[in-house]
C-alpha cells in the first residue's frame, strides 16, 4: 500500500516510520507542513495513496479513487467534522482515525497541574517573598482548598477525561463527565444534556475538553457560565471557539471568586491588551497541553499500531468515522 504523509518528521521519527512500514511506500507531499495541526495542500501525489497520515484536504479526499484510510495527526478533526465530509467517506468506504491516545496523557496531565496549582494558589505562592506574616499571608493560606472531596466536571469527556480521571483517582473527588451520546461504560457519573444544567451547578471545577464544531462554537455562553456554582474554577484545554469570550469576562465581574485556567483561546495568540491578559483570576498557556518530549514519536507509534490493525482487519484505535456497512480495513 502508498502511505501519504503531509507533515514534517524529524529524522529519528521518520526512519522508525519508515521502519514499521514492512514493504509498504511512504509518498511525501509537496509543500509538507510544520507542524500535525497544519492544513494539508491538494497534492497531486495524493491520487496515489492508499492511506493517509496526517491532515489531508477535504477536496483531495474527494478526488481520491484509493483511498482507504484517513489517520488524522491531531485528537481535533475540525476540518472533517461536517455533515458532508462524514457523508463522503461513508461513500467511498474511507475509515477515519484521529490521535486521541498520542495526546490523552500530557492533556491530562496539564489539566491536572492546573487544578493542583489553583488548590496551593501556586501563582500567588511564587510571586510572595519566601516567608511573610499579616493578613494578606494569612488569607493566601486560607485561600488554600485542597481537592479532596471536590467536585468536577469533565465536559467532552473521551480519551482525555478518561486519563484524568486516573489521576484524580486518590483525591477522592465526586467526578461527572459530559459528552452528546452516553455509551453506558464510562467509569463515572454520565451526564447528557438534560443533566448538564444541574451538573454545572453541582462542580466546584469545570473542565471543557470539546472539540471545535458547529455545534460546540459557543458551548460556554453566558447562560452555561452563569450556571456555575460560586468560586468555582473553570479550565479549557479543548479549543478555544467552544468559550464566548465576552461571556467568561462577565463571569469574572459577576463573582469574585470565579477563575479561570486555559491553554486555548480566540485567537491564538490573543493579541496584546486582550482584557483576560490583564485579568489577574486567569492564567493563559499558549496551547502546549498536549505537547512533550518525544511527540512525534508517540505518534508514529500510534499509527504503527493501527497499521498492523488495519492489515489484519481488526478494529482501528480512535476511529471517529467507521464504515456504516460494517467493514473494518477496506
Amino acid at each position: 500500500m502508498k502511505i501519504y504523509l503531509d507533515f514534517w518528521l524529524p529524522k529519528e521519527a521518520l526512519a522508525f516510520l519508515r521502519a514499521g512500514l514492512r514493504g509498504h511506500e511512504l509518498l511525501f507531499s509537496g509543500k509538507p507542513s510544520g507542524t500535525v495541526l497544519g492544513s494539508g495542500t491538494l497534492d497531486a501525489g495524493f491520487a496515489e495513496a492508499d492511506i493517509a497520515l496526517g491532515q489531508p484536504d477535504p477536496q483531495g479526499v474527494a478526488l481520491s479513487e484509493r483511498l482507504r484510510w484517513i489517520h488524522v495527526s491531531s485528537s481535533g478533526i475540525t476540518r472533517y467534522d461536517t455533515p458532508a465530509f462524514r457523508a463522503l467517506v461513508q461513500e467511498k468506504g474511507i475509515l477515519v482515525t484521529n490521535s486521541a491516545h498520542v495526546y490523552n496523557e500530557a492533556c491530562a496531565d496539564h489539566v491536572f497541574s492546573f487544578m493542583l496549582a489553583q488548590s496551593r494558589r501556586l501563582p500567588e505562592g511564587l510571586a510572595t517573598p519566601a516567608f511573610a506574616s499579616g493578613d494578606a499571608w494569612l488569607r493566601h493560606r486560607d485561600g488554600c482548598v485542597p481537592l479532596r472531596g471536590q467536585s468536577v466536571l469533565i465536559v467532552g469527556y473521551g480519551a482525555i477525561g478518561e486519563r484524568l480521571v486516573d489521576l484524580l483517582a486518590p483525591y477522592g473527588m465526586s467526578i461527572a463527565g459530559y459528552r452528546r451520546r452516553v455509551r453506558g461504560d464510562e467509569p463515572v457519573r454520565m451526564v447528557d444534556d438534560t443533566g448538564l444544567m444541574d451538573a454545572l451547578g453541582e462542580a466546584d471545577h469545570v473542565v471543557n475538553i470539546l472539540p471545535d464544531s458547529p455545534s460546540t462554537r459557543g458551548f460556554f455562553n453566558g447562560t452555561r457560565l452563569g450556571l456555575m456554582k460560586a468560586g468555582a474554577v473553570f479550565y479549557n484545554i479543548g479549543r478555544g471557539r467552544t468559550v464566548d469570550q465576552d461571556a467568561l469576562l462577565a463571569r469574572f465581574s459577576l463573582d469574585p471568586g470565579f477563575y479561570a485556567w486555559l491553554d486555548v483561546t480566540d485567537p491564538e495568540p490573543l493579541p496584546e491588551g486582550h482584557p483576560l491578559r490583564s485579568e489577574s483570576r486567569c492564567r493563559i498557556t499558549p496551547h502546549v497541553a498536549g505537547g512533550h518530549r518525544g511527540e512525534s514519536m508517540t505518534l508514529i507509534r500510534h499509527f504503527l499500531r493501527n497499521l498492523r490493525r488495519f492489515e489484519r482487519g481488526e478494529l482501528l484505535e480512535d476511529c471517529v468515522m467507521p464504515l456504516q456497512n460494517g467493514r473494518i480495513a477496506g
